[in-house]
């Protein structure tokens, strides 16, 4: 599409969504005539209005209203991130900004507490809503223990490779005493630690003679029991959504959002709907994904922007991610420097 725009085009284009991301309000042709003139550029407004026309029924720009000036569709906002954006650095103070929190935060503490802090850094340094996305259902075992609470109940604790802990209720067969749970545990971490839970059935598949061998039957029913609870981690909790800075969405408000899309957005937010989808898309990518409205499948129907970008473990696989939701008029080019940088100290710290 940017063939089909003369440079006239792509000056009165730009500036228009420039102006956008920075007020939040159409502009105007005279006040565009203006702009231009400043940058050199001097077009009449009955030639501009020509040229927004053009614009229009590319589907690049919209009136909002009668009379009003023109602003950005969202198929406008992703034609120019992907053809204009000029991406910025992060300045050296917000480097070590991110880089101290980190520092503080990491030490002796839990992947949660990591990721959570991580949420709250890019809320901070971009005043909109930090996210943070964790899978489940490729966690590797580091270690698995069945706790009694009561006659007919226990605690299952599963610690994951990456530092996440899981903590599942379950009912316990009819027998099964102290010496029981302790002999599942034992089973369990022996010949499964370290492996998913795709993984952890296929080799108890293999083990299931031995574990009929080495375990009484009651045991044996329990490790069983066991690999079904953390199936049902990742079946009925897939993923984790961590978001800090609500508040700063409803700060956001430009003169053409609502609170109805704001209501919207935390509508969508509390169904967690469609986590995993949006790793996926962020993990089909290398570096920092943009989703600017539709585009992006957990928060579609507000008509938000999602900029995320994957952590890596120490195999270099995605297990996570962590970027800002915000409106559609975001400063990209600041925002997606600071969501690729954290992204990596994140990796750096699961390494």
């Amino acid at each position: 599409m940017l063939e089909e725009l003369d440079q006239r085009s792509r000056s009165i284009f730009r500036t228009i969504v420039e102006s956008y991301l920075e007020t939040g309000d159409p502009l105007g042709s005279r006040t565009l005539s203006r702009q231009l003139s400043q940058l050199s550029v001097n077009l009449s407004p009955a030639t501009i209005r020509n040229v927004m026309a053009d614009l229009e029924m590319m589907g690049l720009i919209f009136s909002p209203h009668t009379s009003a000036g023109r602003m950005p569709t969202n198929s406008g906002l992703r034609f120019f991130v992907d053809s204009f954006l000029e991406i910025g650095n992060l300045t050296s103070e917000e480097r070590q900004e991110i880089q101290l929190k980190f520092n503080l935060a990491t030490t002796g503490q839990t992947l949660d507490n990591v990721l959570t802090e991580a949420s709250q850094v890019l809320s901070g340094l971009s005043h909109s809503a930090g996210l943070v996305i964790t899978a489940n259902n490729d966690m590797r075992l580091r270690h698995i223990e069945f706790i009694r609470l009561e006659k007919t109940k226990a605690l299952v604790v599963i610690v994951g490779e990456n530092g996440s802990v899981e903590n599942r209720i379950m009912e316990l067969p009819p027998g099964i005493t102290a010496a029981n749970l302790n002999e599942a545990s034992n089973f369990l971490n022996a010949n499964l630690s370290g492996r998913n839970i795709t993984e952890a059935k296929s080799e108890l598949r293999v083990l299931h003679n031995s574990l009929r061998s080495q375990l009484d039957v009651l045991a044996g029913g329990l490790v069983e029991k066991g690999i079904a609870v953390w199936a049902g981690v990742s079946e009925t909790d897939p993923g984790h959504l961590i978001l800090s800075g609500q508040g700063n969405l409803i700060g956001n408000l430009g003169a053409t959002e609502d609170l109805e899309t704001i209501r919207q957005l935390f509508d969508e937010i509390e169904a967690k709907e469609g986590i995993l989808d949006l790793l996926q898309l962020a993990e089909e990518g290398e570096g920092v994904r943009i989703f600017i409205g539709s585009e992006n499948k957990l928060f579609s129907h507000s008509g938000s922007s999602v900029i995320v970008a994957p952590y890596r473990d120490g195999n270099q696989r995605v297990v996570g991610a962590l970027g800002i939701i915000g409106p559609t008029r975001l400063n990209y080019s600041r925002v997606v420097p600071m969501v690729d940088y954290t992204a990596r100290i994140v990796s750096r710290f699961l390494r």
